[in-house]
C-alpha cells in the first residue's frame, strides 16, 4: 500500500517537474561565462558599484522582486533571478554592499569581515560553477597552499601542532601520520564524510519539494529506505559520533575544529564533517579581496535591469489585509519610502525578519511563532583587526589559518567559557582563529604595498556587551572601549606568542564586538553566523520545515538560516531561495552546465592528444 502511494506521488511529481523543467528558460548557461577582465584598482570606480546610495530616483521601474540585505545569500538569489529575466532591487542598510563579504579600509589597511577562505572551487566543482554563473566568470581566486589550516592545542600539557592538508588522499593520509594508533578511526571518519558529501543533496531536496510530500516521505519511512544514512547522520551529535570513532581527544578537536559557537555535544556531526570536506579539494581566496564577490555580482544584477542600493535600511515589510507581502518601506531621513514588488526576499535572518520587519499583528501569528520556535539565536562573534607596517616576509606570517585551543575537551572548554561572568571572560578566552588576509591574496602588495593585516575571530556572549546596546556607535564611552580592549589585548598577546614579530610593527588596531556586528551587518545579537547551528535544526524533519517560503505569502527567506553557515552555506541558501521563487530547480541547470563543461574539456583533451599523434 505504502509503495503504491509512493509511486503515485513520484509520478505526479515527475510529471510536474518535466512540465516546468523544460518549459522555462535556463538562468544558467555555459555561454554566459566570459574570460575575467583586469582587476579594477580604481577605488572611485569600485565605489560607484559597491556604494551606490539609495534615492527614490534610483529605484528601477516594474520590479519583480526586492531583496533585503546584500550578503552572499541575497546577492546569489538576486543574480540568479536576474539571469532568469527578473528585475531585482537589493537594499543594503550599510554604506557598502556585500554583507560579510564586504571589506573596509582604515589607515591604508584592508580587512575582510567574514570571508576568510572557502573551498570547492576546483575546476568544475559545483560551487565554482555556481560562482562563475552569478559573476559571469569575472571572479578569480588564489589557491592557498596545500597546508591550508593549522590546529594548535596549547593546554597544560605539551603544545601540539597539527597541519591540515587539502588533497583527495593527502588530507586523510596526513592525519594518519599524526595518529598512527587511530588509523581506523580516521578511515571511518573519511568514509562517513564522503557519504555525507555525496548525499547531502537529499536534504536540499526536502526544501524544494512540497512540504507535505517531504514530511510524508520522512514519517512513512520511505525516505529512510532510499537514503537512510544522511537522515541518520543529520541527527547525530558530534561528540557522540567522535566518541564512537576514537577516545583520542586531540582527534576529536580535529573532527570538530570549525567553531561557530556551538559545542560538539550540541552540534551536528554531519555539518562538521561537511565543513572539513569543503576544503578537501583545496582552499581559495578571492583575487583582489573579498569585496570582489559583491563587486561582480552587482554588475550582473545591473546588467539585467536591477540595482543594488546602499544606505537603504528597510524599516517594514508591507503586508496587505489578506496576509500577503507586497513591498517594503525604506527609511530615508525622516521619510519612509514605499517600494512595491510581487516578491520580497529577506536575507537579514529569520529573527530580524519575523521579529522586527513584519507588522506587529503578523508577528504574533501562531504560524510565525512556530517557525521562530524551530531556531535559536546564534552565539555572537568578536573580531580584532590589526594592521602592520611590514611585509609578510618581514613578519614571518603565513597564508594558512591558525585555529588555537586551550584544551582538547571542546565541550567542557566552551561550557566553562560561556558560563563565565562578564568580568571573568576577557582574560579566559579558550579558542580563536587567526587569519592574515594580506598573506592570502597575491594582489595585496600591489594594492597596499608594504602593509600586512591580521583578523582574529572568537565567539562571545552577547549579554557581556548588552549594557551598551542603546549607545551610539563610536560614542559608547570609555568603559565600553576599555572592556572590549580587554578581549582585544588578550587575543593579540596570544597571537604574538605564535608570531612574535607582530608586536613591534603594529600601527592600527580595532575591535568589533557583537554591537559592532549589529550596527554594520544587522546581525541579530551580533551573530555573524546567524541562527544557532544546534543539533535540533538539522534533524531531517526540521530541515524539511525550515524552508525558503514563509507563512506570509510572497515573502521568502535566504542566506545562512536556510541551510548552514559560512559563505558556501549562505550561497546555497540563495540558490534554494531562487529555486523556490522561480518554482524551478536551478540546481538542475548547474548540473547541466557542469556536465557540459566536463564534455568540453574531454573533447579538448582528445583533440590535443590527436594533434600530438600527428
Amino acid at each position: 500500500m505504502w509503495l503504491l502511494i509512493f509511486l503515485v506521488c513520484v509520478l505526479i511529481w515527475a510529471g510536474g517537474t518535466y512540465w516546468y523543467l523544460f518549459s522555462k528558460p535556463s538562468p544558467f548557461t555555459v555561454e554566459s561565462v566570459r574570460p575575467p577582465g583586469p582587476l579594477e584598482l580604481d577605488q572611485r570606480k569600485r565605489d560607484k558599484v559597491l556604494k551606490q546610495g539609495f534615492t527614490k530616483e534610483k529605484i528601477p521601474k516594474n520590479l519583480d522582486a526586492v531583496v533585503i540585505g546584500s550578503g552572499i545569500g541575497g546577492m546569489a538569489a538576486a543574480a540568479t533571478m536576474a539571469k532568469a529575466g527578473k528585475r531585482v532591487l537589493v537594499l543594503e542598510q550599510h554604506d557598502v554592499a556585500g554583507g560579510c563579504c564586504h571589506t573596509f579600509t582604515e589607515k591604508g589597511f584592508e580587512f575582510d569581515v567574514g570571508l576568510h577562505y572557502f573551498g570547492q572551487l576546483h575546476e568544475n566543482g559545483l560551487l565554482k560553477v555556481a560562482m562563475d554563473q552569478i559573476t559571469e566568470g569575472q571572479l578569480e581566486y588564489v589557491e592557498l597552499p596545500q597546508h591550508f589550516d593549522s590546529i594548535v592545542i596549547d593546554d597544560s600539557e605539551k603544545r601540539r601542532d597539527y597541519a591540515i592538508l587539502s588533497g583527495k588522499t593527502e588530507m586523510e593520509q596526513n592525519l594518519k601520520k599524526y595518529f598512527p594508533d587511530d588509523g581506523k578511526a580516521v578511515e571511518e571518519f573519511f568514509k562517513i564524510m564522503k557519504v555525507t558529501a555525496r548525499k547531502i543533496h537529499y536534504l536540499a531536496i526536502l526544501k524544494l519539494i512540497p512540504q507535505w510530500l517531504a514530511l510524508f516521505l520522512l514519517k512513512s519511512g520511505i525516505a529512510d529506505f532510499f537514503c537512510s544514512s544522511i537522515f541518520h547522520l543529520s541527527g547525530m551529535n558530534a561528540t557522540e559520533m567522535n566518541n564512537k570513532l576514537t577516545s583520542n581527544k586531540d582527534l576529536h578537536v580535529i573532527f570538530s575544529y570549525f567553531f561557530y559557537g556551538v559545542p560538539p555535544k550540541d552540534s551536528s556531526f554531519m555539518i562538521n564533517a561537511l565543513m572539513l570536506h569543503h576544503f578537501k579539494r583545496g582552499a581559495y581566496y578571492p583575487k583582489g579581496g573579498a569585496s570582489e564577490i559583491p563587486f561582480h555580482i552587482t554588475k550582473v544584477i545591473q546588467k539585467y535591469g536591477g540595482s543594488v542600493l546602499v544606505r537603504a535600511p528597510v524599516s517594514r515589510i508591507l503586508v496587505d489585509k489578506k496576509g500577503a507581502a507586497y513591498g517594503v518601506t525604506v527609511k530615508k531621513g525622516d521619510e519612509h519610502v514605499e517600494i512595491r514588488a510581487p516578491v520580497i526576499i529577506s536575507n537579514c535572518g529569520i529573527f530580524n525578519t519575523f521579529q522586527k520587519l513584519l507588522p506587529p499583528e503578523i508577528q504574533v501569528k501562531p504560524e510565525i511563532q512556530s517557525r521562530l520556535d524551530m531556531m535559536r539565536p546564534g552565539k555572537a562573534s568578536f573580531l580584532l583587526f590589526s594592521g602592520f607596517d611590514a611585509t609578510q616576509e618581514e613578519l614571518d606570517i603565513v597564508p594558512n589559518s591558525i585555529w588555537l585551543f586551550k584544551s582538547n575537551d571542546m565541550d567542557a572548554m566552551m561550557d566553562e567559557f560561556f558560563g563565565m561572568s562578564k568580568d571573568e571572560a576577557p582574560e579566559n578566552i579558550p579558542m580563536m582563529l587567526i587569519t592574515f588576509p594580506s598573506a592570502k591574496d597575491s594582489t595585496s602588495q600591489i594594492r597596499h604595498p608594504g602593509k600586512s593585516c591580521m583578523t582574529i575571530l572568537t565567539m562571545v556572549n552577547y549579554e557581556w556587551f548588552e549594557e551598551w546596546k542603546d549607545s551610539r556607535v563610536r560614542k559608547r564611552g570609555v568603559d565600553y572601549y576599555s572592556y572590549k580592549m580587554r578581549f582585544g589585548n588578550y587575543l593579540f598577546e596570544w597571537a604574538c606568542k605564535h608570531f612574535p614579530k607582530l608586536r613591534d610593527k603594529l600601527v592600527y588596531q580595532e575591535a568589533a564586538t557583537p554591537l559592532t556586528n549589529m550596527h554594520y551587518l544587522s546581525c541579530n545579537r551580533g551573530a555573524i553566523y546567524s541562527a544557532d547551528h544546534n543539533l535540533d535544526r538539522f534533524y531531517a524533519e526540521a530541515m524539511a520545515q525550515n524552508r525558503c517560503d514563509t507563512p506570509v505569502k510572497n515573502l521568502y527567506l535566504s542566506g545562512q538560516d536556510i541551510f548552514s553557515c559560512g559563505i558556501a552555506g549562505a550561497l546555497h541558501g540563495g540558490l534554494l531561495c531562487a529555486s523556490t521563487v522561480l518554482n524551478y530547480p536551478v540546481y538542475i541547470d548547474l548540473l547541466f552546465v557542469k556536465k557540459k563543461l566536463k564534455w568540453k574539456k574531454a573533447k579538448e583533451a582528445a583533440k590535443l592528444a590527436k594533434q600530438k599523434q600527428q
